[in-house]
């Protein structure tokens, strides 16, 4: 389970973009120009979570209980609480 939220942090300057698991009140410094990175974006889905996959097109499936859109790499679906099919590769 995670428990720290993610982000998109940006370096202002290069515009360069990283993701970040962020702990509350630290600093997070671009390791190539020294620069304080500014927070653009939190990822979906927000913590605590059990699924480290974003919210793309490409990571989510339909429950086949409910049919709500969930992450793939979940068991159970956290809308109905039910177990879904194995995804057929």
């Amino acid at each position: 389970m995670r428990i720290l939220q993610k982000y998109r942090m940006r370096a202002p300057s290069t515009g360069r973009e990283v993701i970040v698991l962020a702990e509350p009140d630290k600093v997070y410094v671009d390791h190539e120009t020294g620069e304080r990175l500014e927070p653009v974006a939190q990822l979906l889905p927000l913590a605590p979570t059990a699924s480290e996959l974003p919210w793309a097109i490409d990571n989510l499936r339909f429950c086949n209980h409910c049919d709500q859109l969930s992450q793939r790499d979940l068991l159970d679906c956290p809308w109905c609480g039910q177990r879904m099919e194995a995804l057929a590769d």
